[in-house]
This record gives C-alpha cells, structure tokens and sequence, in this order.
C-alpha cells in the first residue's frame, strides 16, 4: 500500500507542477509581450510607406494603441 500511495502522491505533485507551470509560463509571456510588443512603431512605419500611405504620428499612435488593446483581450 505504501508504494500505491507514492505513486499517487508523485503523480498528483507532477500534474500541480505542470499546471502552476504552464500558467506560470503563461503570465510570464504576457507580461515580456507587453513590455517587449513584437511590432514596433518603426517597423508600423515602414509597413504604412510600403503600402503607399505616410506615416503620421498620430496614425502610429492609433496603430499602436489599436495592437496594445488588441494584446490585453
């Protein structure tokens, strides 16, 4: 009985380290993303000259207040 009782205990502690990990990943990812956006106001810039449009500051601020919304969802 003592041997079914570790195995119990071992798989129960795997599957809490797997879950507090896997949401531990998971806010540290979101956290790094909103301090480190993928897409900076630079590279919005060059997509808005290639696509023929000028790039105005307030254009970029709506684009990247628009991705930062868009992010927290």
């Amino acid at each position: 009985m003592n041997l079914g009782l570790a195995i119990f205990l071992i798989i129960i502690a795997l599957l809490i380290g797997l879950v507090g990990g896997f949401y531990g990943a998971r806010a540290y990812m979101k956290k790094y993303f909103q301090d480190n956006p993928p897409i900076s106001e630079d590279m919005i810039a060059a997509m808005m000259a290639q696509m023929g449009q000028k790039p105005s500051t307030k254009k970029l601020n709506q684009v990247m207040n628009m991705m930062k919304h868009q992010q927290q969802k």
